[in-house]
């Protein structure tokens, strides 16, 4: 609500990126729009952005810097998948437009959740955790130095990556990880390497656990990240959230996808505290553009994360009930028998965000 009582209006930035990104941003929208409609809620003003290919032809620039301008007007945004391994050089080694954008609005929290839906192929059954992924450090190159990158060569046969872990990230993102837990089923994992990388990953571990000491109602263990891939295969329904740092959290969000059914059903939130992007945890898939064989449950699922982060932020319950009613569509949708065909059905990209918009107006 405004001040005055008035309902809200929120202005959403568009970015269909590259490959099937055009097939499941507009896909998404079209839900969001659904929800907000059955709702009650003012329909949301949708802001289309360049970026990628199209940034590239039109304006020399994978990420203009008139998009970056646009995103901070916006309350967030929808990013579709990119496909920068095959932009021309000089943009191929340029930092990605994903990376670009968490970078200069510092999202540094990327949620990525798991779960299994009836309907799908779930490897591991009752999979629904949620995977708290520290967004600007460890080994990543685009993210852990003020200029230029972690990665540099004194001779051209020998290549070093800097791995940073700082307090400061350590402890924001564990506060995240133990506020979502609070929320969900009240148990904490974290996930370090600390019997090797004892400095770095030792004081994400360490700094996690005096995190936790401020959430004595949450339960807390912890794993080494090989362990760790061994205990989502074999009992990924037994965990709640996990916590971890940057490159174990990629590993491990990929793997959680597919035990919960598809990385097509993977979905994920990069955030600050003022800032919040959707964005599909799988890429661009350019084998399947235009063919409308894409799964959009993973971006349709991230805009439903997008809303519901709003909706905390502003206290508008009307996006809270917005976003629940979309995985409520996906849910019952899917428990149906209508999926596309990486999950095992035949619709296509369009059919499917048409059959979850008719679930969400019966709900």
């Amino acid at each position: 609500m405004t001040p005055t009582g008035t309902p809200r209006r929120y202005t959403l930035g568009v970015l269909y990126g590259d490959g099937i990104g055009p097939e499941i941003v507009p896909a998404s929208v079209l839900i969001a729009d659904a929800a907000l409609a059955a709702t009650g809620a003012p329909s949301l003003d949708w802001r289309e952005l360049p970026l990628g290919f199209r940034a590239i032809e039109e304006f020399g620039e994978a990420t203009p810097k008139a998009t970056l301008a646009a995103l901070t007007e916006t309350d967030g945004w929808l990013l579709g998948p990119h496909d920068s391994a095959a932009y021309p050089e000089p943009f191929r080694s340029q930092l990605n437009p994903s990376g670009t954008i968490r970078k200069h609005f510092d999202l540094y929290a990327n949620v990525r959740p798991a779960k299994a839906y009836e309907g799908g192929k779930a490897m591991v059954p009752g999979t629904d955790l949620v995977i708290m992924r520290e967004n600007t450090e460890g080994f990543y190159a685009d993210r852990n130095t003020h200029r230029g990158t972690g990665e540099f060569m004194p001779t051209p046969d020998v290549a070093i990556a800097m791995g940073i872990i700082t307090r400061t990230a350590c402890e924001r993102i564990a506060r995240e990880a133990f506020e979502l837990a609070a929320r969900r089923r009240k148990k904490v994992t974290i996930v370090h390497k600390a019997n090797v990388l004892k400095l770095t990953t030792g004081l994400f571990r360490d700094v996690c656990r005096e995190v936790a000491l401020e959430y004595p109602d949450i339960t807390v263990d912890d794993f080494h990240i090989d362990a760790m891939t061994v205990h989502l295969v074999r009992r990924a329904h037994e965990f709640d959230v996990l916590v971890t740092e940057n490159m174990f959290g990629d590993i491990l969000s990929d793997l959680a996808g597919e035990l919960a059914g598809s990385l097509g059903i993977a979905p994920s939130l990069n955030a600050s505290q003022d800032r919040a992007m959707a964005q599909a945890a799988h890429g661009s898939a350019p084998d399947l553009t235009g063919q409308d064989l894409a799964n959009p449950v993973a971006m349709i699922l991230s805009t439903a994360m997008l809303l519901d982060w709003l909706g905390a932020r502003h206290e508008d319950e009307a996006l809270t009930r917005s976003a629940r009613m979309i995985e409520e569509g996906v849910t019952s949708t899917l428990a149906r028998g209508t999926s596309t065909k990486d999950m095992g059905g035949s619709a296509g990209c369009r059919e499917f965000a048409e059959a979850v918009a008719v679930s969400i107006g019966r709900l």
